[in-house]
């Protein structure tokens, strides 16, 4: 029977913890660094704090303008309301009127 023995290098005692700690690292950098990481969420919570103001400035904008909408409904129908509507939208003047404009364009009186 031959038995062969055979010298213990340092690497054989080595390759675990050198193993180990390659893996230890790869997902220490991922779970800072990675899509999902630690400096990723704090993108996205400020991502998140901004979308949140501008959808509360949407939200606002939208409340202005259904109130307008209101007003120019078929049941709470104004004439007054509908003249000033028309007038700023249309940019014209009566005759008898006189409009100050600063840098707005105006269409002539027919």
């Amino acid at each position: 029977m031959i038995t062969r023995q055979r010298r213990s290098s340092p690497l054989s005692r080595l390759w675990m913890p050198l193993l180990t700690a390659a893996f230890l690292g790869y997902f220490g950098y991922h779970a800072f660094s990675g899509a999902f990481g630690k400096w990723s969420m704090d993108r996205m919570k400020v991502e998140t704090a901004n979308l949140e103001s501008q959808l509360a400035t949407l939200k606002t904008e939208r409340a202005n303008l259904e109130r307008k909408v209101a007003l120019l409904r078929p049941e709470s129908l104004d004439a007054d309301v509908v003249d000033m509507e028309a007038r700023s939208q249309l940019n014209m003047m009566r005759p008898d009127e006189l409009v100050i404009s600063f840098g707005a364009t105006q269409h002539p009186a027919k």
